[in-house]
């Protein structure tokens, strides 16, 4: 990994993150059978690599086949719709009231405690303290929280401590907003050519990691000057040049 790479915070992709990223970046999350292959080869990958990936991708239960080639499935399609929503700005007027999360089950698992704190990322929630979650409620419900097993959610007005205070104990506000001005330094101009998408997707990775996990907090609870939505308008623009590159190599016949 170069230290370009590094400092995107994502790795050089290999066959299995490829597909992954394609299908989660992708509206409809479908890839031809040769389209994979089509990608395989423009990103320096082996026909058999890509194979093997596909395969396990779908002994796993990431993604379904048929005729028509691989869908996104399972666990992935909550981090897609995470995804998704990181993409639109909610900044919406905010009543004051929070979510709060609380896991209800003892002495869980390592593979339990992990698929919870993935969901609770996913949703945007902000880490108190072990198996105590929060965010303000200017998201309706974030991924399905009231349905959870071995989870209390609840929802209302925090006391004892300023929402701008707790806010900035739970999420680091400073370092949100330096790394979103850094992406939107490196992100540049959008490729023209399908040869000039590898590195522009490692840096489309890079932004929509980031617009996945950063908190979408109110903007009464975010400092002056926050740029995080300044970025997913660049983005927008970014991914609707590169959407149309990544378009030309997946659906040609």
């Amino acid at each position: 990994m170069n230290a370009s790479t590094e400092r995107l915070g994502v790795r050089p992709f290999s066959a299995r993150s490829l597909v992954l990223s394609v299908l989660l970046g992708l509206p409809d999350p479908r890839l031809g059978r040769s389209a994979a292959f089509r990608l395989a080869d423009l990103f320096g990958i082996a026909p058999g690599t890509m194979r093997t990936a596909l395969s396990r991708l779908v002994a796993s239960g990431d993604v379904t086949v048929d005729d028509h080639g691989y869908e996104l499935t399972g666990r992935l399609l909550e981090r897609k719709l995470a995804q998704d929503t990181g993409r639109r700005s909610s900044r919406a007027t905010w009543d004051g009231s929070w979510w709060v999360v609380l896991a209800t089950v003892a002495n869980r698992d390592v593979a339990a405690r992990r698929e919870f704190r993935t969901h609770m990322i996913n949703a945007r929630m902000g880490e108190l303290r072990p198996e105590c979650w929060l965010r303000p409620s200017n998201i309706d419900d974030p991924v399905g929280l009231t349905d959870l097993d071995g989870v209390v959610a609840v929802r209302g007005a925090l006391t004892g401590l300023d929402p701008a205070t707790m806010a900035r104990r739970v999420w680091d506000l400073d370092a949100i907003a330096a790394r979103c001005r850094w992406l939107l330094a490196r992100l540049g101009e959008p490729p023209q050519t399908a040869t000039a998408l590898p590195d522009a997707m490692l840096a489309s990775a890079a932004v929509v990691r980031f617009l996945r996990e950063e908190p979408l907090l109110p903007a009464a609870l975010t400092p002056d000057g926050w740029p995080v939505d300044d970025l997913r308008r660049v983005y927008r623009e970014y991914d609707r040049d590169f959407g149309l590159v990544l378009r030309s190599v997946i659906d040609e016949p």
